[in-house]
């Protein structure tokens, strides 16, 4: 039989299987949508690596830049091709911005965890949600939570991943006061210049409407950064005199530049750096329990609104407003918190940026599995994106942070009741470093409010369970004392 005669069965094999015609799309519109899902979201490959290869005093991180980035890639790529043959569904997958966060900043370096622990809650975490998927109890689970405070979670998460785009890329730093402008209350140094500059651009470009424009702005800023490192040879930065030369001008992370080839077949080493169990010898139960608490309500309530909203972008939600394959589309989710985990990136979870591919047209799985054989291709790009400086990503990370901010209007900042939980959970993410204080103190706020108004009985079971054991949370180290615990 002759090519082409293959080419319109394969078509139709095609065809049939994703259900193309069927859902009013074509072959191209699918591949299209593919193609802009991935650089729409791509900057994560950049953005994982950044925030998981933060060193804390005596604890690594479980590679180098370009390791994590081929991981990150790997998973992403594995996850979002799954989702689109078992699912049949426009959506990709790949590390979720604020979970990484929270592993980096929060868990890695309390009472001596590690990355490989703190990838061990990961695992748990996502083993207890794809549990809740089978039994049906992951809508109880979604229901118990109050919808201001799942908002709030969300807009608390923006504004400390802002915080911590600043803080890295030296915009911010401590000085006389807690925190101050750049050096002395001045923005001064080469670093700093290729940061504003990465974030006005991206903003200009988002602002016009141009896909893939925090993309564009990371690649822009990276070259602006090797252009000037080649001339005027900043070296890293470096505030420790007996580390060596004092340079507080310097790059941050990594210095832009690129030793011999920028493709590399690339290095897994995060894969199965993972310590299930280890948490629980460090931290305790309790703390534990809570630690996983943050991580299902960081992880899984974004999926379900993400899901709904692509599905009604593309038309595909049933008369109840349920995409086609529910169960299949959150049992994949679930399943990619846990190989986050294992694979030692942070949990993956669902990308509302996958709305960019239906836009172009995409309305089946084949989208996502065109979106992940991209990823799986950039994981021989490793060595470009170890060579990238705070200062050229983190303009990504305000601009991230601001997508997230816009949510804040869902809530209704005239009840003092919804409010003043909500203003917490916000405020105490940024103020204490620390995505779980944020929705402990919420939590308690929460309670507070609502037993004060004679409303006790109204609060769901699991609400008065998990405010309670935040309470234990914040005063541990006082329990143990009088319990005489070490």
């Amino acid at each position: 039989m002759s090519q082409t005669q293959d080419a319109p069965r394969q078509a139709g094999a095609l065809d049939r299987f994703f259900r193309i015609t069927e859902r009013g799309s074509t072959v191209a519109r699918e591949v299209r949508g593919g193609v802009v899902t991935f650089f729409t979201m791509s900057y994560i490959l950049v953005l994982n690596p950044l925030i998981l290869s933060t060193s804390h005093e005596g604890i690594a991180p479980l590679g180098t830049s370009a390791q994590i980035a081929a991981g990150t890639a790997l998973i992403a790529g594995v996850m979002t091709i799954l989702m689109g043959v078992v699912a049949n569904y426009p959506m990709a997958l790949a590390a979720g911005l604020g979970i990484n966060a929270m592993v980096a900043y929060t868990i890695v370096g309390t009472s001596g965890m590690t990355y490989a622990d703190a990838m061990g809650l990961i695992v748990i975490e996502g083993i207890i949600i794809l549990v809740l998927v089978l039994t049906g109890f992951r809508e109880a689970v979604f229901k118990a939570v109050p919808a201001h405070l799942k908002t709030a979670i969300s807009v608390g998460i923006g504004l400390f991943i802002a915080l911590i785009g600043l803080v890295d890329a030296k915009v911010v730093r401590a000085g006389g006061t807690p925190l101050e402008l750049g050096l002395g209350g001045s923005l001064q140094g080469w670093p700093v210049l290729v940061f504003l500059l990465g974030l006005f651009l991206t903003i200009v470009l988002y602002v016009r409407k141009v896909k893939g424009a925090i993309l564009i702005g990371i690649v822009s800023a990276t070259v602006l950064a090797a252009v000037i490192e080649a001339l005027a040879r900043l070296g890293a930065y470096n505030d420790d005199p007996e580390v060596g030369a004092v340079n507080l001008t310097g790059w941050s992370l990594s210095v832009p530049s690129l030793s011999g080839s920028p493709v590399a077949v690339p290095s897994f080493a995060t894969l199965g750096e993972f310590n299930l169990l280890g948490s629980f010898e460090k931290v305790g139960a309790v703390s534990v329990i809570l630690l996983v608490f943050s991580l299902m309500l960081a992880d899984f309530f974004d999926t379900m609104g993400t899901m709904v909203a692509i599905g009604s972008e593309g038309d595909l939600l049933d008369e109840k407003g349920n995409p086609p394959r529910t169960r299949e589309i959150l049992v994949i989710d679930s399943v990619a918190a846990m190989a986050g985990g294992a694979g030692g990136v942070s949990s993956n979870t669902s990308y509302i940026e996958s709305a960019a591919g239906v836009g172009e047209g995409a309305r089946t799985g084949l989208a996502s599995v065109v979106t992940g054989l991209l990823f799986l291709g950039s994981t021989f790009l490793a060595p470009v994106v170890a060579m990238v400086p705070y200062e050229a990503a983190t303009p990504a990370l305000v601009v991230v942070g601001f997508l997230m901010m816009t949510q804040v209007t869902d809530i209704d900042w005239t009840a003092p009741q919804i409010a003043l939980p909500a203003f917490m959970t916000i405020i105490m993410m940024p103020f204490s470093y620390s995505i779980t204080n944020g929705i402990g103190a919420g939590f308690v706020c929460y309670l507070v409010i609502e037993v004060a108004r004679g409303h006790a009985t109204r609060i769901h079971p699991l609400m008065w369970l998990a405010s309670g054991l935040f309470i234990v949370y914040f005063t541990l180290e006082p329990i143990k004392a009088i319990l005489g615990v070490g």
